[in-house]
């Protein structure tokens, strides 16, 4: 489950001024005054609207504000109110010097209920119920655009003074609104297509509006369906959360503790859960997620909660990386499987021998080489690739899976090993400790020529070379050591590790075992992914 907001990750974070209205929706340079006074004397840390606001007004003049007014005192955004407001005084150039006057900007019904009148047209008149639903139905027009709607308020201080608080947004008159337009990312359809592919469902949490998180969701082919709110999260308890976010897609207004909450509903209800985010209010989503995703270009504390720091935003960035993850994840689940039945079929083997020849079955030495070279062969195990419906479904850590792989695979060779104990025995002559290294030899080159096949034969659930080839590093690495396998007990080394060269009628035999080996593993691997339903 991918959670995002969708600012910057569905839309191309390039956010412009469309247009500044006033309360009739029509174009007004004074909204576009206010609002730019707004943004320029806030001391927090402007966002991607403020400098939209900022971009725009210095495009349409030469902006002088330092000489008209003074910052006295600004009351910061926080996700409760949605909206930030400043107080300056004037200094005389357009207005009674001293005067204050605050300037508040922020979310439409936020701004809206702490308002008392409107403004426009040169006329001021007491917000009735008939204007908000006006007004309401103006922003909400732009809003199912697809465009992200502030509402701009003032009012003009009776007691000036020193330092302001919330309280002091009341009485505060509508002047008009700022469309902003942030469009949709190109790539973000196919995107999305592409992680919906993998397994992937992404849920959109947003602190934007509904209507606008509807519109822009619903361009980039998501499933929208009914979109919930922050507000109607607070009254359900976790149950009732767990219900609602299995047929939700997309929540708007949420503020960071609503963020958070949802990504530990999803965790609750099953789900691996990554987070993108970039802005403050995702710092504790970021943290409660499974993996925290977030920017270079993100505040630090999102930077600082998030596990992954990407250098672009693009969620085909991330659908390359879960992919990449599950293939490092699956060619570390085929070695651990293979190593671990290969292991315990070896052990099997040497306990069967040891309990009824009069000599060992291999030498220390031997083992130590035959194991060397076994593990030689799966060094390119890290190159090689898995099957497409294995990267298409998510994969979790499963230990007793592994346990129950080695009890029904590790068996498997074993067979063959004795077989190739009655085989020096009985068809070889190998049945005395005078030659024993006959028997041992024969028996390093039939579990090595196993144990390097079973690469091939375990690393995928089809049918190996014919519908499922490794990769070409893997292909040499093997092939290297099946050669090396079969000339050790022909080369100089032979003496020192205990080995002689086999008779020629001895190949035949070893072709016939391997052949029977690769259809008993392939009917034993079909078997068990039909009483299991997995594989690796």
């Amino acid at each position: 489950m991918l959670c995002t907001d969708k600012t910057g990750t569905l839309t191309e974070d390039r956010i412009v001024l469309d247009s500044y209205l006033d309360i009739h929706g029509e174009p007004d340079d004074e909204v576009l005054e206010y609002a730019y006074l707004n943004s320029h004397f806030q001391t927090g840390l402007r966002n991607l609207l403020d400098q939209a606001v900022i971009d725009r007004m210095h495009e349409a003049e030469e902006v002088v504000v330092d000489a008209r007014f003074t910052l006295v005192d600004e009351i910061p955004f926080d996700f409760a109110r949605r909206r930030m407001s400043v107080v300056l005084r004037r200094n005389g150039a357009d207005g009674p010097a001293g005067e204050h006057i605050l300037i508040t900007k922020g979310a439409v019904e936020e701004v809206l209920d702490r308002c008392g009148h409107l403004a426009g047209g040169g006329r001021r008149a007491e917000l009735t119920d008939a204007l908000r639903r006006e007004v309401l139905h103006t922003a909400a027009y732009h809003q199912r655009q697809g465009m992200r709607v502030l509402a701009v308020a003032t009012r003009t201080v009776d007691e000036p003074r020193g330092t302001y608080g919330v309280e002091d947004e009341s009485g505060l008159t509508l002047i008009g609104f700022l469309a902003f337009l942030d469009p949709p990312k190109q790539d973000a359809a196919r995107a999305l297509a592409a992680l919906a592919g993998s397994g992937i469902a992404v849920k959109v949490i947003t602190g934007d509006n509904e209507l606008v998180a509807a519109r822009v969701c619903a361009d980039v082919g998501l499933d929208v369906g009914t979109v919930v709110t922050g507000a109607e999260l607070d009254g359900l308890d976790e149950a009732q959360l767990r219900a609602l976010i299995r047929t939700t897609t997309v929540f708007a207004k949420a503020d960071p503790t609503q963020k958070a909450r949802i990504v530990r509903a999803l965790q609750a209800d099953g789900h691996t859960v990554g987070f993108l985010g970039d802005g403050i209010n995702d710092a504790a989503a970021l943290r409660d997620a499974d993996v925290g995703i977030s920017v270079d270009t993100a505040v630090d504390i999102a930077k600082e909660s998030a596990d992954i720091i990407l250098l672009e935003k693009d969620l085909m960035v991330l659908e390359q990386g879960v992919l990449r993850g599950r293939l490092t994840f699956g060619n570390t689940i085929k070695y651990l499987k293979m190593t671990a039945s290969s292991n315990f079929g070896n052990v099997f083997s040497v306990l069967a021998a040891s309990a009824f020849l009069p000599f060992q079955p291999m030498l220390a030495m031997q083992l130590l080489v035959q194991n060397l070279l076994y593990d030689i062969s799966q060094l390119a195990t890290p190159w090689d690739r898995m099957d497409r419906d294995y990267l298409r479904t998510p994969r979790t850590w499963d230990a007793r899976g592994i346990g129950r792989f080695m009890l029904v695979l590790g068996p498997t060779s074993s067979v063959f090993d004795i077989t190739t104990f009655l085989l020096m025995w009985h068809v070889f002559g190998a049945n005395s400790e005078v030659h024993q290294a006959l028997f041992q030899s024969g028996w390093f080159v039939e579990g090595l020529l196993t144990q390097t096949l079973v690469v091939h034969m375990l690393r995928t659930r089809r049918i190996p070379f014919v519908q499922s080839r490794a990769t070409l590093p893997v292909m040499l690495m093997t092939a290297a050591v099946t050669a090396i396998g079969l000339y050790l007990p022909f080369s100089p080394l032979a003496g020192v590790l205990g080995m002689q060269a086999l008779p020629m009628a001895y190949f035949p035999w070893l072709v016939a075992t391997l052949g029977a080996y690769c259809l008993l593993t392939q009917g034993v691997k079909t078997w068990y992914i039909r009483r299991f339903g997995s594989w690796l």
